[in-house]
Protein backbone atom coordinates (compact mmCIF):
# COMPACT_ATOMS: atom_id res chain seq x y z
CA UNK A 1 0.00 0.00 0.00
CA UNK A 2 1.79 3.32 -0.86
CA UNK A 3 1.94 5.85 1.54
CA UNK A 4 -0.47 8.93 1.43
CA UNK A 5 0.19 12.32 2.74
CA UNK A 6 -2.69 14.84 4.24
CA UNK A 7 -2.78 18.35 2.95
CA UNK A 8 -4.48 21.26 3.15
CA UNK A 9 -7.72 18.66 3.92
CA UNK A 10 -6.91 16.47 1.19
CA UNK A 11 -4.98 12.79 1.15
CA UNK A 12 -2.67 12.77 -1.92
CA UNK A 13 0.07 10.73 -3.02
CA UNK A 14 3.67 12.16 -2.16
CA UNK A 15 4.30 13.38 -5.62
CA UNK A 16 1.49 14.95 -5.69
CA UNK A 17 1.70 16.65 -2.44
CA UNK A 18 2.93 20.31 -3.31
CA UNK A 19 2.88 23.83 -1.22
CA UNK A 20 3.47 27.39 -3.12
CA UNK A 21 7.10 28.47 -3.58
CA UNK A 22 5.66 31.77 -2.30
CA UNK A 23 5.06 29.18 1.25
CA UNK A 24 6.17 31.03 4.55
CA UNK A 25 7.15 27.93 5.57
CA UNK A 26 9.52 27.57 2.67
CA UNK A 27 10.82 31.20 2.04
CA UNK A 28 11.35 32.25 5.88
CA UNK A 29 11.05 28.99 7.84
CA UNK A 30 7.75 30.90 9.27
CA UNK A 31 5.93 27.32 10.78
CA UNK A 32 5.39 24.55 13.28
CA UNK A 33 5.75 21.04 13.32
CA UNK A 34 5.31 18.11 15.80
CA UNK A 35 6.85 14.72 15.31
CA UNK A 36 5.22 11.89 16.83
CA UNK A 37 5.87 8.14 16.92
CA UNK A 38 3.41 5.47 15.75
CA UNK A 39 3.38 1.69 16.64
CA UNK A 40 1.91 -0.48 14.13
CA UNK A 41 -0.39 2.08 13.14
CA UNK A 42 -1.37 4.02 16.44
CA UNK A 43 0.09 6.80 17.30
CA UNK A 44 1.87 7.38 20.84
CA UNK A 45 1.14 10.06 23.10
CA UNK A 46 -1.21 12.51 20.69
CA UNK A 47 -2.71 14.61 23.57
CA UNK A 48 0.80 16.04 24.86
CA UNK A 49 1.97 16.77 20.99
CA UNK A 50 -1.13 18.58 19.73
CA UNK A 51 -0.77 20.75 23.32
CA UNK A 52 2.67 21.55 21.97
CA UNK A 53 2.07 22.51 18.64
CA UNK A 54 -0.38 24.74 19.25
CA UNK A 55 1.49 26.13 21.80
CA UNK A 56 4.46 26.32 19.69
CA UNK A 57 1.98 28.04 16.68
CA UNK A 58 0.93 30.34 19.53
CA UNK A 59 4.54 31.65 20.21
CA UNK A 60 4.88 32.32 16.54
CA UNK A 61 1.64 34.05 16.03
CA UNK A 62 0.60 30.97 14.01
CA UNK A 63 -3.52 29.73 14.20
CA UNK A 64 -3.84 25.63 13.72
CA UNK A 65 -6.92 25.61 11.88
CA UNK A 66 -8.19 22.28 12.62
CA UNK A 67 -9.68 21.00 15.86
CA UNK A 68 -7.97 17.94 17.77
CA UNK A 69 -11.10 15.75 16.54
CA UNK A 70 -10.14 16.73 13.07
CA UNK A 71 -6.42 16.26 13.55
CA UNK A 72 -6.84 13.18 14.80
CA UNK A 73 -8.93 12.12 11.79
CA UNK A 74 -6.03 13.11 9.61
CA UNK A 75 -3.35 11.62 10.84
CA UNK A 76 -5.09 7.87 11.35
CA UNK A 77 -5.79 8.58 7.65
CA UNK A 78 -2.28 8.99 7.15
CA UNK A 79 -1.18 5.76 9.60
CA UNK A 80 -4.34 3.91 7.70
CA UNK A 81 -2.27 4.13 4.17
CA UNK A 82 1.32 3.13 6.02
CA UNK A 83 2.61 -0.42 6.44
CA UNK A 84 5.52 0.57 8.57
CA UNK A 85 5.18 -1.19 11.85
CA UNK A 86 7.28 1.94 13.36
CA UNK A 87 6.78 5.40 12.12
CA UNK A 88 7.46 8.87 12.09
CA UNK A 89 4.46 10.81 11.54
CA UNK A 90 4.84 14.38 11.07
CA UNK A 91 2.39 17.50 11.23
CA UNK A 92 3.58 21.12 9.93
CA UNK A 93 1.90 24.08 10.29
CA UNK A 94 3.30 26.96 8.31
CA UNK A 95 2.75 30.84 7.72
CA UNK A 96 0.85 29.50 4.24
CA UNK A 97 1.26 31.91 0.85
CA UNK A 98 2.92 35.12 1.81
CA UNK A 99 4.74 37.84 0.16
CA UNK A 100 8.57 37.44 -0.40
CA UNK A 101 9.78 39.00 3.37
CA UNK A 102 9.15 38.38 6.75
CA UNK A 103 5.81 39.77 6.23
CA UNK A 104 2.81 37.07 6.58
CA UNK A 105 0.31 36.95 3.83
CA UNK A 106 -3.71 36.80 4.37
CA UNK A 107 -4.34 33.21 3.24
CA UNK A 108 -4.77 30.57 5.93
CA UNK A 109 -1.71 28.20 7.03
CA UNK A 110 -0.81 25.35 5.04
CA UNK A 111 -1.34 21.88 7.21
CA UNK A 112 0.86 18.68 6.14
CA UNK A 113 0.49 15.42 7.71
CA UNK A 114 2.93 12.88 6.65
CA UNK A 115 4.74 9.67 7.48
CA UNK A 116 7.91 7.35 6.83
CA UNK A 117 10.02 4.43 8.64
CA UNK A 118 11.56 5.32 11.57
CA UNK A 119 14.79 3.57 12.58
CA UNK A 120 14.62 1.63 15.85
CA UNK A 121 17.30 3.99 17.69
CA UNK A 122 21.27 2.15 18.54
CA UNK A 123 21.74 0.72 21.83
CA UNK A 124 24.04 3.61 22.82
CA UNK A 125 25.50 6.51 21.13
CA UNK A 126 27.95 9.27 21.27
CA UNK A 127 27.41 13.44 21.38
CA UNK A 128 29.72 16.54 20.05
CA UNK A 129 29.47 19.92 22.43
CA UNK A 130 28.96 22.56 19.73
CA UNK A 131 31.09 25.60 19.65
CA UNK A 132 27.92 27.44 19.67
CA UNK A 133 25.35 28.10 21.77
CA UNK A 134 21.55 27.97 21.97
CA UNK A 135 20.27 31.60 22.77
CA UNK A 136 18.16 30.76 25.77
CA UNK A 137 16.77 34.66 25.60
CA UNK A 138 15.53 33.97 22.06
CA UNK A 139 11.76 34.82 20.65
CA UNK A 140 12.04 30.99 19.29
CA UNK A 141 13.41 29.76 22.51
CA UNK A 142 11.65 26.54 23.23
CA UNK A 143 9.06 26.51 20.50
CA UNK A 144 9.14 23.50 17.91
CA UNK A 145 9.91 25.38 14.26
CA UNK A 146 10.54 24.48 11.48
CA UNK A 147 13.54 27.13 11.27
CA UNK A 148 16.13 24.45 11.73
CA UNK A 149 18.85 25.38 9.82
CA UNK A 150 21.47 26.03 13.07
CA UNK A 151 20.49 22.45 14.18
CA UNK A 152 21.32 21.16 10.78
CA UNK A 153 25.02 22.92 10.73
CA UNK A 154 25.59 21.68 14.37
CA UNK A 155 24.02 18.44 13.51
CA UNK A 156 26.54 17.93 10.52
CA UNK A 157 29.57 18.71 12.64
CA UNK A 158 28.53 16.25 14.88
CA UNK A 159 28.64 13.36 12.02
CA UNK A 160 31.82 14.52 10.86
CA UNK A 161 32.57 13.49 14.80
CA UNK A 162 30.89 10.26 14.27
CA UNK A 163 28.53 11.65 16.60
CA UNK A 164 24.59 11.09 16.22
CA UNK A 165 23.95 14.63 18.10
CA UNK A 166 25.53 18.15 18.89
CA UNK A 167 24.77 19.02 22.39
CA UNK A 168 23.91 23.08 23.06
CA UNK A 169 25.24 24.90 26.06
CA UNK A 170 23.01 28.26 27.02
CA UNK A 171 24.62 32.02 26.86
CA UNK A 172 25.34 31.46 30.32
CA UNK A 173 27.40 28.07 30.26
CA UNK A 174 24.63 25.77 31.50
CA UNK A 175 23.14 22.53 29.55
CA UNK A 176 20.26 23.27 27.13
CA UNK A 177 19.67 20.80 25.08
CA UNK A 178 20.48 18.55 21.70
CA UNK A 179 19.55 19.77 17.92
CA UNK A 180 16.58 17.56 18.21
CA UNK A 181 16.74 15.75 22.12
CA UNK A 182 16.52 16.44 25.70
CA UNK A 183 19.60 15.53 27.58
CA UNK A 184 19.63 13.91 31.42
CA UNK A 185 22.68 13.51 33.78
CA UNK A 186 23.52 11.27 36.36
CA UNK A 187 25.49 12.05 39.09
CA UNK A 188 26.60 10.90 42.78
CA UNK A 189 23.18 8.77 42.51
CA UNK A 190 20.92 11.76 41.12
CA UNK A 191 18.59 12.24 37.52
CA UNK A 192 18.37 16.04 36.29
CA UNK A 193 17.99 17.25 33.40
CA UNK A 194 18.07 21.52 32.57
CA UNK A 195 15.03 23.55 33.28
CA UNK A 196 12.17 24.71 30.51
CA UNK A 197 13.95 28.26 31.52
CA UNK A 198 16.98 27.19 29.91
CA UNK A 199 15.48 27.64 26.75
CA UNK A 200 15.35 23.59 25.53
CA UNK A 201 12.36 22.14 24.19
CA UNK A 202 9.32 21.24 26.17
CA UNK A 203 10.17 17.42 24.88
CA UNK A 204 7.49 15.12 24.77
CA UNK A 205 9.07 12.49 26.12
CA UNK A 206 11.39 14.18 28.45
CA UNK A 207 8.12 15.24 30.46
CA UNK A 208 6.89 11.11 30.37
CA UNK A 209 10.55 10.54 31.64
CA UNK A 210 10.02 13.09 34.61
CA UNK A 211 6.85 11.70 35.19
CA UNK A 212 8.12 7.89 35.77
CA UNK A 213 11.45 8.29 37.45
CA UNK A 214 12.60 10.71 40.16
CA UNK A 215 14.79 13.21 38.42
CA UNK A 216 14.86 16.39 38.93
CA UNK A 217 14.93 20.02 37.01
CA UNK A 218 18.12 21.36 37.73
CA UNK A 219 20.48 24.18 35.97
CA UNK A 220 23.80 22.27 35.41
CA UNK A 221 27.06 23.68 34.71
CA UNK A 222 28.43 22.57 31.41
CA UNK A 223 31.60 21.37 33.10
CA UNK A 224 29.33 19.29 35.47
CA UNK A 225 27.73 17.76 32.21
CA UNK A 226 31.33 16.88 30.83
CA UNK A 227 31.90 14.87 33.90
CA UNK A 228 28.65 13.54 34.37
CA UNK A 229 28.55 9.54 35.38
CA UNK A 230 25.54 9.08 33.39
CA UNK A 231 24.01 10.56 30.32
CA UNK A 232 21.22 9.93 28.06
CA UNK A 233 19.18 11.67 25.64
CA UNK A 234 15.34 11.70 25.14
CA UNK A 235 12.93 12.13 22.55
CA UNK A 236 10.24 10.50 20.21
CA UNK A 237 12.83 8.78 18.02
CA UNK A 238 15.40 7.63 20.62
CA UNK A 239 12.83 6.96 23.31
CA UNK A 240 15.89 6.71 26.62
CA UNK A 241 19.28 6.68 24.47
CA UNK A 242 22.42 6.01 26.56
CA UNK A 243 25.26 7.95 25.46
CA UNK A 244 28.93 5.91 25.99
CA UNK A 245 30.63 9.04 24.60
CA UNK A 246 31.05 12.73 25.23
CA UNK A 247 33.10 14.39 22.77
CA UNK A 248 36.73 12.06 23.70
CA UNK A 249 35.50 10.92 27.00
CA UNK A 250 33.78 7.50 27.18
CA UNK A 251 30.98 6.40 29.33
CA UNK A 252 29.09 3.39 30.63
CA UNK A 253 25.26 3.29 30.65
CA UNK A 254 24.24 3.25 33.97
CA UNK A 255 21.61 2.09 36.58
CA UNK A 256 19.42 5.25 36.26
CA UNK A 257 19.63 5.46 32.88
CA UNK A 258 18.36 1.58 32.35
CA UNK A 259 15.48 2.37 35.28
CA UNK A 260 14.51 5.30 32.93
CA UNK A 261 14.39 2.88 30.17
CA UNK A 262 12.10 0.48 31.79
CA UNK A 263 9.83 3.06 32.85
CA UNK A 264 9.41 4.44 29.91
CA UNK A 265 8.55 1.06 28.11
CA UNK A 266 6.59 0.11 30.25
CA UNK A 267 4.23 3.39 30.31
CA UNK A 268 4.43 3.02 26.43
CA UNK A 269 2.98 -0.49 26.51
CA UNK A 270 0.32 0.36 28.68
CA UNK A 271 -1.20 3.84 27.66
CA UNK A 272 -1.06 4.74 24.15
CA UNK A 273 -2.04 8.28 25.19
CA UNK A 274 -0.71 9.36 28.60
Amino acid sequence: MAELVWINGVLVEPEQATVSVFDHGLTVGDGVFETIKAIDGHAFAVRRHLIRLRSSARRLGLTVPLGDDELRDAIAAVLSSSAHPLARLRITVTGGPAPLGSERGSTEPTVIIAAAVLRPPDASTAVWVAPWPRNDRGALAGVKTTSYAENVVALAEAKERDCSEAIFATTEGFLCEGTGSNVFIATDGRLRTPPLSSGCLAGVTRSLVLEVTEAAEDHIPMEEFLRADEVFLTSTGRDVQPVHRVNDRTLEPGPLTAAAAVALDALTRSNADP
